[in-house]
């Protein structure tokens, strides 16, 4: 699998000479010694939300300070995870002011992670000295493979390599694995996904992969595997196009939601598909004004070739939704409309289930992982009609993108007894203390912690 940084690798065994982090509040400055406040003082530090400040001793580093500012806010529990890309090399521990955050360490992997396939990486190694637990180590190691696969560029990340990826986390939990490719998906019924990768000299595939106990709740996943996405004959500009070696984020998060369900054991038959395809550019690529034919048997009008993921998803989840799961949840890099909406860092999910959001919505929150539910407003479809299909797989207009592709793929499902679409962006844009710049997991602890606890065994 791909763990180009092993969480482990930023984790020592238990040390007593562990030089300490403290967390310090504006408030609790003044219950420093009077030694160390009088040196924090001298530095400049104030406790404010970030901050650190390194205390010496007579042999060294002593200490760590950090700021929490009031001790209140979004993301203050992931506030120290900085510190692991930050802190000069040394073994250090969790001290006083942490007793209280449940996701300390795994805050500490999130923030350490770092992308080197293609370079030296940081000379700065700090490790900590209070190690994952098996459930934190299994979660940071799908948030890392997620990352890692958004990552790789496309010149080493097109349908065939996202398939070998696949397969290798299929090998590592003894699943079962299969893939359609090429004009075998005509031949199997999936003319969309071919449609769409057809003009990549890579042939796109449909990737499948089946774990667990047959008589076990049935789970599936569904994830978009555009590894690139140049936007087909409605071609984007170059500063649109520059970040598509990220269009396959969601197959890249939901290989890594995979990984936690597997790697933990949960009581699911877990089924795994990823359209894997690669939006091309060449005298066979699909045009706008097509009208494609599907696996639900629906026709379907192309208004723009750069709204692919959608067709993609379509004859996946078509196929998913044909053995009736229990529950049924897709992940895709799908609309601009849900970034204006929410921002980088915030998930939007659609489903009609209020159950299954309102679980989802408690284990984001235990877990500091945000998502935020979107209407599948029925209104809407007369928005995607068309005069010479059945459906445009566009909206007319410029208004409610994201909740119009959602209602797009609603009609490719039927017979799932629960159905959630999360249309994530899968990039940090600007740094933060748990991600530097690249590729991102989102909305998968929460999910993993949700089926957690659906599917306890």
């Amino acid at each position: 699998m791909y763990f180009e940084t092993d969480p482990a690798a930023l984790f020592a065994e238990e040390d007593k000479s562990a030089i300490p982090i403290h967390a310090v509040t504006a408030d609790s400055l003044d219950s420093l010694d009077a030694k160390t406040l009088a040196w924090a003082k001298a530095t400049g530090f104030a406790g404010k939300t970030g901050q650190q400040c390194l205390v010496p001793g007579e042999e060294g580093l002593a200490q760590v300070l950090f700021g929490l500012g009031s001790g209140k806010g979004e993301g203050k529990d992931f506030a120290h995870a900085k510190l692991a890309r930050t802190l000069p090399s040394g073994t250090y521990g969790l001290g006083n002011g942490f007793e209280n955050n449940p996701h300390a360490r795994l805050a500490w992997a999130m923030g350490g992670y770092e992308f080197t396939r293609y370079s030296k990486g940081r000379t700065q190694t700090p490790v900590l000295a209070n190690a994952l637990s098996g459930q934190e180590r299994i979660v940071a190691e799908g948030v890392f493979m997620a990352r890692d696969l958004i990552n790789i560029p496309a010149n080493d990340m097109g349908p065939d390599a996202l398939e070998t990826a696949f397969r290798k986390l299929g090998d590592a939990h003894g699943a079962k694995v299969l893939s359609i490719v090429g004009d075998d998906l005509l031949t199997q019924n999936f003319p969309m996904v071919h449609a769409v990768g057809r003009a990549c000299t890579i042939p796109p595939r449909v990737l499948d992969l089946r774990w667990g106990r047959a008589d076990a709740p049935k789970l599936t996943l569904v994830g978009k595997g555009v590894t690139f996405d140049t936007g087909g004959l409605n071609i984007k500009p170059g500063n649109a196009m520059a970040l598509m070696k990220k269009d396959m984020g969601g197959a890249a998060n939901v290989m890594g939601l995979a990984h936690m369900v597997m790697a933990s054991g949960l009581n699911v038959r877990l089924r795994l598909i990823v359209g894997a395809v690669e939006n091309s550019i060449a005298g066979n690529a699909f045009r706008p004004g097509d009208i494609l034919q599907t696996r639900k048997g629906i026709t379907v009008e192309i208004g723009n070739t750069d709204a692919e993921g959608r067709l993609v998803l379509g004859d996946c989840l078509a196929w998913a939704d044909e053995e009736s799961p229990d529950l049924l949840l897709d992940m895709a890099t799908l609309t601009g409309a849900a970034r204006v909406a929410l921002g980088p860092e915030l998930a939007p999910f659609y489903t009609h289930d209020d159950g299954f959001a309102e679980a989802l919505s408690h284990a984001a929150q235990k877990v500091n992982d945000p998502v935020w539910r979107m209407p599948l407003w029925a209104p809407y479809q007369s928005m995607l009609k068309s005069s010479v299909a059945d459906v445009n797989h566009i909206s007319t207009g410029g208004f409610a993108g994201s909740i119009t592709a959602a209602l797009f793929l609603d009609r490719f499902v039927e017979k799932a007894d629960c159905w959630g679409h999360f249309d994530i962006y899968g990039w940090v844009p600007k740094e933060k203390p748990w991600a530097t710049v690249g590729g991102e997991a989102l909305a998968i602890r929460a999910l993993f912690a949700g089926l957690s606890d659906r599917f306890s065994s």
